[in-house]
């Protein structure tokens, strides 16, 4: 996936955070381009998270994990299962960014335990060079979610590793005080920003519109939020009752 991206190529999937294998299945054959499992509001289950794994790697449907804040370990694992990404919510600063690169890169560059065993080595079955290749094609966002974090968004995108960047709009808005400008301000400045230009922006969306929307305005990735899709869905069909 990070060398699909790094193509220029643009990006959907979807934000699973229910445990419910049929839904990631659902999304590989409708041809989304990819599953982003969300451990840090959904359940946090590493065994769970196998399930999800290993079903949408029977479809060839690529995940992404968000693991919690600094959650390195639980991310470490879920590459380990076989993810091909992960999105790292509440990234302040570079240090903290440097710090999530060096938990998901082996040494001498990171910290990460090595084992081929996992299903992200085939369990055992590729050499041990041929999975150190494939580990340095793990796809690596932070999230910005507070105005401290956009402030600083060049720095933590410069820091190599970090391959792009997702603002967390919810968080955002429920972190910023009087003083600060206005989310849409904020967003409007970010992205503006010379400094992450040649980062991957990701969005989060809610309807195909919105979608769209990112798109023409330079994301390269566009995440839907699941449960608002599907509840918007969910209420239009309460609604046809009159």
């Amino acid at each position: 996936m990070r060398a699909r991206v790094a193509a220029g190529e643009r990006l959907a999937g979807a934000l699973v955070r229910m445990p419910c294998e049929e839904i990631v299945e659902m999304l590989a054959v409708a041809g989304l381009d990819f599953v982003l499992i969300d451990c840090e509001h959904g359940p946090a289950d590493v065994s769970m998270l196998r399930a999800h794994i290993a079903f949408a790697d029977a479809h060839g449907l690529p995940v992404l994990v968000r693991p919690g804040e600094d959650e390195h370990h639980l991310a470490q694992r879920a590459l380990d299962q076989g993810a091909r990404g992960i999105v790292a919510p509440h990234v302040e600063d570079a240090a903290q960014a440097t710090a999530l690169v060096r938990a998901l890169r082996y040494p001498p560059h990171g910290t990460r335990g090595f084992a081929t065993y996992p299903r992200a080595g085939r369990f055992g079955s590729v050499t041990a060079e041929e999975h150190r290749a494939a580990a340095e094609d793990v796809l690596v966002v932070a999230m910005l979610e507070s105005p401290g974090a956009l402030a600083r968004a060049g720095e933590i995108v410069g820091v190599d590793g970090i391959d792009g960047w997702l603002v967390g709009v919810a968080d955002l808005g429920a972190s910023r005080t009087g003083t600060d400008p206005s989310v849409a301000g904020m967003l409007e400045s970010v992205r503006a920003d010379p400094a992450v230009r040649d980062a991957v922006r990701a969005d989060l969306a809610g309807s195909a519109d919105a979608a769209a929307a990112s798109f023409a305005g330079g994301a390269q990735l566009v995440v839907y939020n699941l449960a608002a899709v599907m509840m918007t869905s969910f209420r239009e069909l309460a609604a046809a009752t009159g």
